[in-house]
C-alpha cells in the first residue's frame, strides 16, 4: 500500500516566495527522511515553495481559469509530502508519528488508490493507465 504524508504548516499560507526553512529544521526532517530510506519504505518526498509562488486553476464551466498565489481563501496549504509503501495504514501513521515536526505543523496521511481497488467499470474506462504509470516509472 501506498500512502503520502502530507505536511501541513501553519501559516504557510501567508509565507513570502522566497521563504526558506531553517538549516536545523531541514536537518531533523533529513534524519527522518534517511530513516524512511533505511527502512525501504520511501518512495519520494519534496518541499514545496510557499503557496503565494504558485498558481491555482479552476474550471468554472469547463474553462481553465488561473488565479496567481496568494490565495486569499486558503486556510492550509501543503509545504511537502512524503510517498511511502507500508503494509497498513496504521503503519504509515506510526511513521508519521515519528517526524520530527513542530507545534505548527500537522501531517494528514492518505492512502494512494491503486488501480485494483477500482471497480471493473472504472479500471475499463482507465484502460492504459497502467502503462502510463510504467511509462513514467510508477507501480501500479
Amino acid at each position: 500500500m501506498r500512502f503520502m504524508l502530507l505536511m501541513i504548516p501553519k501559516g504557510y499560507e501567508h509565507a513570502a516566495p522566497d521563504a526558506m526553512p531553517e538549516a536545523d529544521r531541514v536537518a531533523a526532517m533529513m534524519k527522518f527522511n534517511e530513516d524512511l530510506q533505511n527502512a525501504g519504505v520511501l518512495v519520494g518526498l519534496d518541499g514545496l515553495h510557499p503557496p503565494s509562488s504558485g498558481a491555482r486553476v479552476s474550471f468554472a464551466g469547463g474553462k481553465a481559469k488561473v488565479v496567481d498565489g496568494p490565495f486569499s481563501e486558503a486556510k492550509e496549504v501543503l509545504g511537502g509530502y512524503w510517498m511511502i509503501r507500508v503494509n497498513s495504514r496504521q503503519e504509515a501513521i506510526e511513521w508519521a508519528s515519528r517526524c520530527p515536526g513542530s507545534d505548527n505543523e500537522v501531517i494528514e496521511v492518505r492512502q494512494v488508490q491503486e488501480f485494483d481497488d477500482f471497480p471493473a467499470d472504472v479500471q475499463q474506462a482507465a484502460a492504459g493507465f497502467e502503462a502510463m504509470q510504467r511509462d513514467i516509472g510508477q507501480p501500479t
